[in-house]
């Protein structure tokens, strides 16, 4: 048989509770930010909680990978060496970092993931990072599976890609809207998702093409269906987008995407997950029931016929039904689908716009709102908040164990009990006994004494007696004896959990390109001295090393500030490619917010949008 691929499902968290329920509920790995220098500002967390994330994990052979990917200021350097080493020490598995500054310090043995901000798009710059000595390289999220098969077939480093969540209309790491408008910058971690408001579309003339709409704002990324394509394309890891999320987001997604996974590994005898053990839920996953714009492949199999929701930035959830009737202060819903007193649900008005109510009380499809509702007959209702789901995942939902067999015999002096995992782990307790006869037949008692594990993390899946007799052993000598046995197993596998330890050694190997302008996202002399001792002869700094002015504008802001697969032109159905519509439109096209202008141009070659600011 030829050797097995390691698949791992990688969840989110924005907090330890979020990644506890990331590993119970069946995560392969779990990546959460560092106090600070995540490129989610708001989701750091302290030293102490990840150290006892790091221990709670590694029961299950599940990795934690803490994100330290903003690019950094030359005065940060030593906070952040001094950060790396303090991660080091509490047993973190690996960073997701973007600033190739970190390379030129002197690091621990750490194992390092090159962060999809560094627009990891070309088998080149794979490669590149590769032998520069990253151990994982998160690809850009807009690559197709033919583009992630030529990386694949030209690099052997393991590749990561996003599967779920929300999605940057941006390329990866080629944002500067957010920092060029407010100063705030999404490679710092600070994103202020202009992206997500609503834009007038202007023509040359002032003209409104099109008002109040959210130009910007795509669907979020579903790849179940692609899930074993993304595989045999030679993705390992495959990612959950969501670290600002909730913890009732993480334990729907990660279940959800654990038993499509297992699906396939279960009937692929080439695959085998990452970690040990498996989920046991409480509940019927469903990603609809979680936030959602509606759902798009992205560029899975390449260009779809519609990305984007200008509609509303805000959650779609699951659509539920058209209103039947209206009949004085209640509504009736067209289907079968149960609700539940304290839903929420949501339509779009006659002008498009998404309104919501809650659901105060229910009779079979009869529903009463909380507060007056403008919804008419024949509207479609989606329901964003599932009262009785969230329930559910309010409560525990969800327990994760370890397969153990146990077995008892019997010994000169006494007996001797074993117990062995799935791994192969095995550890052994021998204790003396008298051995007297017992007045009835003990050893089905037995096997429910040695099989109540209680709030280990082990399942008893088999308990073998082997003896000659039924002999009386106390019920409380068995308690003792198997919360020995637990302990043991638990020391065995920590002992035999050894940490992958990697050192940074320095390359030359050449850069794929010459010259970086600010797309090179360079904001500190060690990144600088990084990319110069690779061949690279011209830096521009990054875009974040730009003064602004006292009125709070960009004092240079010619240039792209956003790099777009996504593309206006193709979603309104004129793209130049396609159509002789295009010139209906009196060029160039503007997004106008308040007082801002961004200008629109189209790269028809490459197949791609740009936004430019202007005065």
């Amino acid at each position: 048989m030829s050797k097995q691929r390691y698949i791992e499902l990688l969840a989110p968290a924005k907090n330890t509770e979020c990644a506890r329920e990331a590993v119970l509920h069946g995560a392969d790995a779990v990546y959460i930010g560092a106090p600070k220098f995540g490129a989610r500002a708001a989701a750091g967390n302290s030293l102490e909680d990840l150290a006892e994330l790091v221990t709670f994990a590694h029961q299950y052979r599940v990795r934690i990978y803490v994100t330290v990917n903003v690019i950094l200021y030359d005065e940060e350097l030593k906070e952040v060496e001094s950060l790396i080493w303090e991660l080091w020490r509490i047993g973190v598995d690996a960073l997701i970092i973007q600033d190739m500054g970190i390379l030129q310090m002197n690091l621990p043995p750490i194992p390092l993931h090159a962060s999809t901000q560094m627009d990891n798009r070309t088998p080149e710059k794979v490669r590149f990072l590769e032998d520069a000595g990253f151990r994982q390289v998160v690809l850009a999220r807009e690559l197709s599976l033919q583009q992630i098969q030529e990386i694949s077939d030209k690099t052997t480093v393991p590749l990561e890609c996003f599967v779920h969540g929300s999605l940057c209309v941006s390329n990866s790491g080629q944002c500067y809207l957010s920092r060029a408008l407010c100063g705030r910058s999404a490679n710092r971690g600070e994103c202020a998702q202009y992206c997500r408001l609503p834009y007038n579309l202007e023509d040359a003339d002032g003209k409104i093409l099109i008002r109040q709409k959210h130009l910007l704002s795509i669907k979020d990324l579903n790849r179940t269906q692609y899930l074993e394509e993304l595989i045999d394309a030679g993705v390992s890891a495959l990612k959950i987008e969501g670290r600002l999320k909730d913890v009732s987001y993480v334990k729907n997604v990660t279940a959800w995407y654990r038993q499509k996974l297992d699906e396939i590994i279960q009937r692929r005898p080439d695959l085998k997950r990452t970690s040990s053990g498996y989920s046991r839920l409480t509940f019927q996953p469903n990603l609809q029931k979680s936030f959602n714009r509606g759902f798009t492949t992205y560029f899975t199999k390449g260009r779809p016929d519609k990305l984007g929701n200008p509609d509303t930035p805000k959650s779609m959830g699951e659509p539920v039904g058209r209103v039947k009737e209206i009949r004085g202060n209640s509504l009736t819903v067209a289907g079968l689908i149960p609700f539940s007193n304290g839903d929420g649900l949501s339509f779009f008005d006659e002008q498009g716009n998404m309104e919501g109510f809650r659901v105060n009380r229910v009779e079979d499809n009869r529903l009463f709102p909380a507060q007056a509702t403008h919804v008419k007959p024949n509207t479609q209702l989606y329901r964003t908040f599932d009262q009785a789901f969230e329930r559910e995942l309010e409560k525990p939902s969800a327990q994760r164990f370890i397969p153990v067999s146990i077995k008892c015999w019997e010994t000169g002096f006494g007996f001797a009990l074993s117990m062995e995992d799935n791994e192969s782990h095995r550890t052994v307790i021998s204790f003396e006994q008298s051995k007297e006869p017992a007045a009835r037949p003990q050893k089905e008692n037995i096997r429910t004494q040695l099989s109540k594990l209680g709030n280990t993390c082990f399942e008893a899946v088999s308990c073998e007696i082997d003896w000659e007799k039924d002999w009386f052993v106390p019920v409380s000598r068995w308690a003792e004896l198997r919360r020995q046995l637990c302990e043991k197993m638990e020391r065995v596998r920590t002992l035999n959990d050894r940490r992958e330890e990697i050192r940074i050694v320095p390359t030359t190997h050449a850069f794929p390109e010459k010259a970086l302008t600010y797309l090179g996202n360079v904001l500190n002399q060690k990144a600088a001295e990084f990319y110069m001792a690779h061949g690279v002869t011209s830096i521009d700094p990054a875009f974040e090393a730009r003064n602004f002015t006292k009125e709070g504008k960009m004092a240079d802001s010619s240039e792209v500030v956003m790099f777009n697969k996504y593309c206006l032109r193709y979603e309104l159905g004129v793209c130049s490619r396609m159509s002789k519509q295009a010139k209906l439109f009196n060029e160039p096209l503007f997004l106008v917010y308040n007082n801002k202008r961004i200008q629109l141009s189209f790269d028809c070659k490459d197949c791609e949008m740009h936004l430019t600011l202007t005065e």
